[in-house]
């Protein structure tokens, strides 16, 4: 992808996402695996969950925001739109996959993403309990960890039946869609769930092959679209449409595994 943005506007959104991914740990941190952690849900009709860990991410997230870019737009979970007049907006999920966090699995995570009109320029991928950072877009595509930094690169093309496929819940989402998931899940060698957006980090670090989803919003699924593409990747909706406002989402690590799984799912 072409650059969208200079050099030194670049190397400034890099340098504020990893403020932001720094200043979420230590909030997340604050939190995980406290044996009095409460939980509120969002809906009446199923548990969906929100934490005091979840609301304080983002709080410190979007004064960093204030602070050095004020002028962006921010869109995150907890705190809904801030208006923006930079034509960038930074994109947040201060904890995807909060029902992994108050289980105390290490499988949740913080996105952040900034995006122009055109979509996402850059994401991050944060797990701050295994100390992992996956990063895509702008020039970059590797990841830091426990066991040092390496380059972000998916795995090499193979079909669906030597393929290991991801998706956070077994009934992914209305029953249509999950007939839909049912007509590819059998296909693939291993099947796994519950990951959450980790299962996006393994697909760029060229550890799984597909992600598989439905239900998500644009703060779910900005970040590893960024991290995705910068890793040779390929995430779009089940029709292979562009997906940066969520929906059906489609991750791949080869364009021809896409196809062979767009076609199932349409089938």
């Amino acid at each position: 992808m072409a650059m969208r943005v200079s050099n030194a506007l670049a190397t400034e959104l890099v340098a504020t996402a990893h403020e932001l991914a720094d200043v979420a740990r230590v909030a997340t941190l604050s939190f995980f695996r406290s044996r009095d952690l409460a939980a509120d849900t969002k809906e009446s009709h199923r548990f969906d969950p929100v934490t005091a860990a979840d609301r304080l991410s983002e709080e410190r997230m979007r004064a960093v925001l204030a602070r050095r870019r004020p002028n962006d737009a921010i869109l995150g979970e907890e705190f809904g739109p801030k208006e923006g007049t930079s034509g960038l907006t930074w994109v947040l999920d201060p904890i995807d996959g909060t029902r992994g966090y108050m289980s105390g699995t290490p499988t949740w995570g913080v996105l952040i993403s900034v995006r122009d009109a055109e979509g996402p320029l850059y994401g991050i991928i944060d797990q701050p309990y295994i100390g992992e950072r996956f990063e895509g877009g702008l020039g970059h595509a590797r990841m830091h960890g426990p066991m040092g930094e390496s380059t972000l690169s998916v795995r090499s093309p193979r079909p669906l039946s030597q393929s290991i496929l991801f998706s956070t819940f077994p009934e992914v989402g209305t029953p249509d869609e999950s007939a839909a998931f049912r007509r590819v899940a059998p296909k693939a060698r291993l099947v796994r769930y519950g990951t959450d957006c980790y299962a996006y980090a393994l697909i760029a670090a060229g550890q799984i092959d597909l992600v598989i989803e439905a239900g998500l919003q644009a703060y779910d699924v900005q970040a590893p679209i960024a991290v995705i593409e910068a890793a040779g990747g390929i995430v779009t909706d089940w029709q292979g449409r562009p997906a940066h406002d969520g929906g059906r989402i489609l991750a791949a690590a080869s364009k021809e595994l896409h196809a062979e799984v767009v076609a199932l799912l349409n089938g």
